[in-house]
C-alpha cells in the first residue's frame, strides 16, 4: 500500500506560520499538526520569498509563472532585435555602391 502525500490548503499554511509568528515554538506547531519542521520552515521561506504569490496551487508555484513571464519578455525583445536587424540588413543590401568605389576593400 503506497503512502499518499498529504496536501494543505493556502489557508492551513498560513495558519501555521501565524502561529509561529505568534510565539509558538516550531516544534510545537510541528507536533500539534503532524508535520515535519522541515516543511513548516520550507513554507516560512516561501511565504517570506514570495508573499500574497505563495502558495498558489494548481501544480504551479509563482517562481514557475514568474519564469514563464521573464522569458516571454525575452522572446519578445529578442523578436525586436531581430526585426530590427533584418530591416539595417536590407537598407544595406539595397543600397548602391558610391562612385569612386570599386569594391578592391581598400
Amino acid at each position: 500500500m503506497a503512502l499518499r502525500r498529504r496536501q494543505f490548503t493556502k489557508e492551513f499554511k498560513l495558519q501555521v506560520l501565524r502561529e509561529i509568528e505568534a510565539g509558538k515554538s516550531l516544534a510545537q506547531a510541528a507536533r500539534e499538526h503532524e508535520l515535519h519542521p522541515g516543511t513548516i520552515l520550507g513554507w516560512r521561506q516561501r511565504h517570506e520569498q514570495y508573499a500574497e504569490h505563495s502558495f498558489q496551487g494548481n501544480g504551479r508555484s509563482y517562481t514557475d509563472e514568474a519564469k514563464i513571464a521573464e522569458l516571454e519578455r525575452k522572446v519578445g525583445q529578442l523578436t525586436m532585435e531581430n526585426d530590427l536587424l533584418k530591416k539595417a540588413l536590407s537598407r544595406l543590401e539595397v543600397r548602391p555602391p558610391r562612385a569612386g568605389e570599386n569594391g578592391s576593400g581598400r
